[in-house]
């Protein structure tokens, strides 16, 4: 590992938000659930929640779906999963969605643990969404066309969280607890050896200070020995 990657990788690290995450409510077409992805990696979030649509996701393959390798992608048969596990965590719930009650998106505090759920093209939020919302929002716009494409409408929203969050100094120290840190490092650095790990419920070898696996050898002969 060159000392560039290790320093990218605990630079992006440090700045991971755990507290600040997306849910997606049955976004059904892959080139927007991929760039949803990317806006969530963009700004620090590690952790994204999707509930499955009825119909599948579409396949998608292009330059926004390499983001979901450095976010942990979670998925669920129903959006209230998120929902619930969420919201007993103490996040706040925002639901992108135009009401009579939403209110500005610029007016909600994203500086306290908040999961913003973005709806399906065309249908939006579920009926689950919207009850269990603790706000609405919405981008005020001012065309003819109703709405932002749905990844775009996430993308502004995480910019103000992002901004909020930066100047409440939310970037400033390391949020991920020691744990997460660590396996989130290992996997990035070391994504093969984490794979081989993973598939055989192993845990990962110590890495030392440059990231590099210590005394890669010996830790492979011994786990060969206890297969």
């Amino acid at each position: 590992m060159t000392p560039e990657r290790y320093n990218r990788i605990t630079q992006v690290l440090k700045k991971r938000q755990p507290d600040l995450t997306v849910i997606t409510d049955e976004v059904h077409k892959q080139r927007n659930l991929a760039a949803i992805i990317r806006n969530c990696d963009a700004v620090g979030i590690d952790q994204v929640h999707c509930a499955m649509p009825e119909m599948g996701y579409q396949i998608y393959s292009g330059t926004s779906a390499s983001a979901q390798k450095w976010v942990d992608v979670l998925h669920y048969s129903e959006v209230q999963e998120p929902i619930n596990l969420l919201k007993a965590r103490g996040f706040q719930i925002l639901a992108a969605n135009l009401t009579e009650d939403a209110v500005d998106y610029r007016k909600v505090d994203y500086t306290v643990p908040t999961a913003l759920v973005m709806g399906a093209e065309v249908k939006g939020v579920s009926g689950q969404s919207q009850a269990a919302a603790d706000y609405n929002i919405v981008l005020p716009m001012y065309g003819m066309v109703e709405s932002y494409n749905v990844s775009v409408a996430c993308a502004l929203i995480l910019a103000e969280a992002q901004r909020q969050r930066d100047a409440a100094g939310l970037y400033d120290t390391v949020r991920l607890s020691q744990d997460e840190y660590d396996k989130r490092f290992f996997r990035w650095a070391h994504p093969t050896l984490a794979s081989y790990c993973d598939e055989r419920n192993i845990p990962y070898p110590p890495v030392r200070d440059d990231g590099e696996v210590e005394a890669l050898s010996q830790w492979y002969k011994t786990v060969q020995s206890s297969d």
